[in-house]
């Protein structure tokens, strides 16, 4: 457990190093709440408050771009080589692996703090349970997306492969998911023959982790257990797919 607490630090020291370029990020995020989101309220006014609609998925895709962050790093460090220091460590490969894909899910969940706070400031707090679950939810949130950022990281040969594939990972999690619009708006794209962006949609983790802060937060949808599941899923998979593939990939360089 202390050598993979100390990959985390290294990967917090890291993290820091950017900091004016995450507190940028930050107020580019309040302003697509605070303005964007605004006037979108005003222009479905009677159809849906965009304005709190929107307020847990920026959150969500708060937590997303920097728990993906990790990757960019990953695939620096390989392609450079700065990983022959890291395996000269005391530690394994696994617990190498494993640090990392922590590292980043935590970083995510700082990233983000903000963004939840402003949430609960502005549309209400939750009971300690459901912060409980809410919290859980996003750290297994986190860590899944850091695992998906890490296995395209060291199964990508030069940086602009890499950005290519973040490109269209953002774009599948994002847009065919409830961040942006409600479930019942992506499901009305089923009678148009796009029935399987509606099913990914549906398992989208970034759906179910907006919705879950959604339904203790605004009461709709109604929370239900298989939302939680689904991200727990999506976390075992990636996080065990990422630390298997970035151990090997060491193996071999």
């Amino acid at each position: 457990m202390r050598q993979i607490l100390h990959v985390i630090e290294y990967d917090f020291r890291n993290f820091f190093r950017y900091r004016w370029f995450i507190i940028a990020l930050l107020a580019m995020n309040f302003a697509d709440l605070f303005i964007s989101a605004i006037v979108f309220s005003q222009m479905t006014r009677g159809v849906v408050d965009y304005f709190r609609f929107f307020a847990p998925g920026l959150a969500v895709i708060g937590l997303f771009a920097s728990a993906f962050m990790i990757g960019r790093e990953v695939n620096m460090e390989v392609r450079r080589e700065v990983h022959h220091y890291l395996l000269s460590l005391p530690m394994t490969r696994t617990e190498l692996a494993i640090g990392r894909v922590l590292a980043g899910g935590l970083r995510g969940m700082l990233y983000m703090t903000p963004l939840l706070i402003t949430n609960f400031a502005l549309l209400g707090l939750p009971t300690l349970p459901e912060l409980l679950v809410i919290l859980l939810a996003l750290f297994l949130l986190a860590v899944g997306i850091s695992g998906v950022s890490i296995s395209i990281a060291v199964s990508t040969t030069s940086f602009e492969k890499f950005v290519t594939a973040r490109g269209v990972v953002y774009y599948m999690f994002f847009f065919c998911s409830s961040v942006f619009y409600p479930m019942a708006i992506i499901q009305t794209l089923e009678t148009r023959g796009l029935a399987p962006l509606v099913r990914f949609a549906e398992i989208n983790p970034l759906t179910n982790g907006s919705d879950l802060i959604r339904s203790f937060l605004l009461g709709s949808p109604v929370f239900s257990p298989l939302m939680l599941l689904d991200v727990a899923i999506f976390c075992a998979i990636f996080s065990l797919l990422a630390t298997f593939a970035y151990a090997k990939i060491l193996m071999r360089r």
